[in-house]
């Protein structure tokens, strides 16, 4: 697949191909490659079943009654959120697995029902409200919602997120918004299916074809993949980790000659 490179608001161009330096592997038995959080430790899942595994053991959390597991947000070790879609559930964890709180937004007082949602710190999410078709931050303690985007046609394919910024991938492309509503720039995409970030850097991804992007200078690069499947990602300050469903490959980016 090919990333269509029509502009919207900026200019975007594609760069010489970047390429990846293998760093390292470990085979792993998954479903999903959840990634590894700032302190070293593993996270994946099996059978619906998350797994945490690093210095301090092994923990796993599990509940089959809320349905299959949608996605799970680690950027905050101490304060996980999984999101269980079919249950319009967010569950929190501790550094442990143990659960801390659940939320079923459909019996908030607002009853938003969400297609994504992801952590925003400060008893915040960001979620995607499949009623408006928005973007919004929701804050779970007051209540409150704060409307981040324009309605957007389509299905989400993916949201990376942090405390500051959210990327959405929906099937017209991917667009960019900070905390505070504003949105910062939209790229038609074709093919695309994955995306993830680390503070500057977005990462887009199909199963065979990855894409470097920077949020201030955004200039699309092609980056040189190895002949694997790519299933699940991960980019955090040092490496780009790649599961094809077997092996975890670790990578880090060397500049073009």
């Amino acid at each position: 697949m090919r990333i269509a490179l029509l502009l919207s608001f900026l200019f975007f161009t594609t760069l010489s191909a970047q390429q990846l330096k293998l760093e390292g592997s470990e085979t792993l038995k998954a479903d999903r490659f959840l990634g590894y959080d700032t302190y070293g430790n593993l996270f994946y899942e099996l059978e619906s079943v998350i797994h945490k595994t690093g210095p301090l053991g092994e923990f796993v959390f599990r509940d089959y009654g809320l349905g299959p597991i949608h996605s799970v947000d680690i950027i905050n070790p101490l304060n996980v959120l999984v999101f269980y879609q079919d249950a319009n559930t967010v569950v929190f964890l501790d550094n442990r697995l143990n659960e801390i709180e659940r939320i079923n937004l459909g019996t908030q007082a607002l009853a938003i029902n969400v297609d994504a949602a992801t952590n925003t710190g400060n008893n915040r999410l960001w979620v995607f409200n499949v009623d408006t078709q928005q973007l919004e931050t929701y804050n779970y303690r007051n209540q409150r919602q704060t409307i981040v985007s324009q309605p957007t046609a389509g299905e989400v394919l993916g949201m990376s997120s942090d405390f500051n910024y959210c990327y959405l991938l929906m099937e017209d492309g991917l667009h960019a918004f900070n905390v505070y509503g504003s949105a910062l720039w939209s790229i038609p995409t074709q093919g695309m299916n994955q995306v993830v970030h680390q503070k500057r850097n977005v990462i887009l991804a199909s199963e065979e074809q990855i894409y470097l992007l920077n949020r201030e200078q955004p200039e699309l690069i092609q980056l040189e993949v190895p002949e694997i499947r790519l299933k699940d990602l991960q980019l955090t300050q040092e490496f780009l980790y790649i599961y094809d469903g077997d092996t975890i490959y670790r990578f880090t980016l060397t500049q073009p000659k």
